[in-house]
């Protein structure tokens, strides 16, 4: 038995990488590729793999380090023997006769997608460089109706990369190219004319079979963060990682988190609980032409994810609202009287200002109404920043960008950014961080007049605001 170290590999390009997840520790008995540790750089998500198969003798780095090419990461004791070298045949009439190995370059093309015409990307978790082996993730996609992995075919190198970030991608397109390691064949070197050696034959290269893309439905692919074998974890037991809580650094979702929420999971299947389906029936399919002329008009994709999303936080969720009246002349006009300085600025002073402090001085006073409820449904998490949503309505579907810290910023900062935000929801600029870590959601009637509605609360937050100014 020899104790031997295991090292970062090359990383290409990336000087350091966060280590954000440990999956082993001393005493665990690991295989050849099982992971050791999970790599972050501000470009992609990476495993470290075990070369040789032993027992883990010592971890030499924890989450939170930074590590580069050659860092000692774990040592592990290993009965492998040391790779020999070639054997070398030597006879009278012959020079030697060397093993070599042959490499041959294999297009990666999407597999069929089915009844989906196209796909973007919205992951490239490799680089041209890497060393991959055969179901780890290259690419990821995503269509209106799913996101979806697509798995390396077989082990081999990264030498292109086809397509990057926003593409469109369907059936056939080329995605990557890819060194594989083909069959062994034998060289001779300097052969005498009078005693030609028969050429070694050559093994045909076994064609790996198609590796079907594995689907998985997501809220938004973009706001999951985890590594490609935190992944393939979520695809063995069939878990939607939108639906796991992280708890790793960067909101990245860990192995761990993944046990937790099956666990939680089959303990509510244990005691009759009902999921995410709760056992509803299909709507009827109809054909309407038959009753008159129709037009089939396609949702767009904002409005696709807002009717899973809205549908699914109302079976959750016990809805209660309540309604009551406030009088604000005072605070109207007072707003009227701070419109020239606003002017100054740039901006315009809304009533929705005032009500988004007001809402945060409210979630001070009752911390239940800022706060969301674990997945296991056994603890509240009470928040102690204050992320306040605000719902806004766009040609495509209604949108809830964020705005950070309410409670650190004054009216006219929260005006400025109210507005900039908006114009953002409106073009279509925003980003997975503007529309993420709400803690109280606000909603209003606007321009189309009436009195209250009820609204949906907007998951995982626990509250929802509606406010409507009479005329």
């Amino acid at each position: 038995m020899t104790i031997k170290e295991i090292k970062v590999p090359d990383l290409g390009n990336v000087s350091k990488a966060d280590v954000i997840e440990i999956a082993v520790k001393p005493g665990d008995n690991i295989k050849v590729d099982d992971s050791l540790i999970t790599l972050e750089s501000d470009k992609a998500s990476m495993d470290i793999p075990a070369p040789f198969a032993g027992v883990v003798k010592e971890v030499k780095v924890k989450v939170g380090d930074k590590v580069g090419t050659g860092s000692v990461i774990v040592t592990v004791e290993s009965a492998e023997a040391a790779a020999q070298p070639a054997k070398v045949e030597k006879t009278s009439e012959q020079q030697p006769v060397l093993a070599k190995t042959a490499t041959q370059e294999k297009e990666i093309k999407v597999p069929d997608l089915g009844n989906v015409g196209s796909a973007a990307v919205i992951e490239i978790p490799v680089k041209v460089g890497d060393k991959v082996k055969k179901d780890d993730s290259l690419l990821t996609l995503e269509s209106d109706k799913a996101s979806m992995d697509l798995p390396s075919p077989f082990d081999g190198v990264v030498k292109a990369i086809k397509v990057k970030i926003g593409d469109k991608v369907s059936t056939g397109t080329l995605i990557a190219m890819l060194q594989v390691e083909g069959a062994t064949e034998l060289a001779a070197a300097s052969m005498p004319q009078s005693a030609p050696a028969p050429a070694a034959p050559q093994q045909p290269a076994t064609k790996p079979a198609a590796t079907a893309p594995v689907t998985t439905m997501v809220t938004s692919s973009a706001d999951i963060h985890a590594s490609p074998s935190v992944r393939r974890l979520a695809r063995e037991f069939g878990v939607e990682l939108s639906r796991v809580q992280a708890s790793g650094p960067k909101k990245r979702i860990l192995k761990e988190d993944v046990q937790r929420y099956v666990k939680s999971e089959l303990t509510r299947s244990q005691q009759g609980g009902a999921s995410g389906g709760m056992g509803l029936p299909s709507a009827p399919v109809v054909d309407f032409s038959q009753f008159g002329a129709i037009e089939s008009k396609p949702l767009s994709r904002i409005k696709k994810l807002t009717a899973i999303n809205l549908h699914r936080n109302w079976l959750l969720v016990p809805h209660v609202t309540q309604f009551d009246e406030a009088d604000i002349s005072e605070l109207e006009a007072f707003r009227k009287g701070q419109q020239t300085v606003a002017e100054k600025e740039g901006v315009k002073l809304t009533p929705l200002v005032f009500i988004m402090k007001a809402v945060v001085a409210t979630l001070k006073a009752f911390p239940n109404f800022n706060a969301s409820l674990d997945p296991t449904g056994e603890n509240l998490i009470l928040k102690k920043y204050f992320h306040i949503g605000v719902a806004v309505d766009t040609p495509d579907g209604l949108v809830v960008p964020v705005i950070r810290d309410v409670d650190k910023k004054g009216l006219i900062e929260l005006a400025k950014e109210l507005g900039e935000i908006s114009v953002k929801a409106r073009k279509k600029a925003l980003t997975a961080n503007d529309m993420q870590g709400s803690t109280f959601t606000i909603s209003s009637l606007g321009g189309i007049g009436g009195t209250a509605f009820t609204p949906i609360v907007n998951l995982p937050d626990v509250a929802i605001l509606v406010c409507q100014k009479r005329q």
